[in-house]
């Protein structure tokens, strides 16, 4: 029996579970941060429902994904070693490490949040929350492409997609500057 497509399709459920929850816990994070800064009792009240979402969002969802995605990931390649001698697999390794990175931060801003301790902006967590995303862009383009000349233009796509995140994130910040209940 053939067990690749098992294994790769329980590794792309997890795959998609675990973005799920690195996509939403900074706009917890957000949340929660513009929470803190609210009068009693809005604050406290914002704060414990909000440190309750992130804590089952992490615990319950992101962890166990990131865990069993790349347990997955591992799988696949065990079962078809071959494709580490591909450049693109090791391009995609590189941007793997990268996410894993992007977790273990995202992570330590959740104890950081679930103490009460706020090092950073609403703002910075808006930006921060676009991390996720040029990895996915990067990882799902060059699994799909995996020519050599199509990284060029999947690199140039990724620094475009970077450009117009940030004119979005800018546009927003003027219209939530004009209108504070946008």
């Amino acid at each position: 029996m053939n067990y690749y497509d098992y294994i790769k399709s329980l590794h792309l459920i997890f795959v998609i579970t675990w973005f799920a929850g690195l996509f939403y816990i900074p706009r917890l994070f957000v949340y929660q941060i513009e929470a803190f800064h609210k009068p009693s009792p809005d604050k406290e009240i914002l704060g414990k429902q909000l440190k309750l979402m992130a804590k089952r969002l992490w615990t319950i969802i992101t962890w166990p994904s990131a865990i069993l995605a790349i347990g997955f990931g591992i799988g696949l390649l065990i079962y078809r070693p071959f494709y580490l001698e591909e450049p693109w697999m090791h391009v995609k390794l590189v941007f793997v490490f990268l996410l894993i990175l992007y977790h273990l931060k995202s992570h330590q801003f959740y104890k950081q949040l679930q103490n009460d301790i706020v090092k950073r902006s609403s703002n910075f967590m808006r930006i921060w929350n676009e991390g996720a995303t040029f990895i996915l862009f990067a990882v799902v383009f060059l699994v799909i492409l995996k020519n050599a000349l199509n990284w060029v233009f999947g690199v140039i796509g990724i620094l475009v997609l970077g450009v117009l995140l940030m004119l979005g994130f800018k546009l927003y910040k003027n219209i939530r500057n004009k209108n504070p209940e946008a």
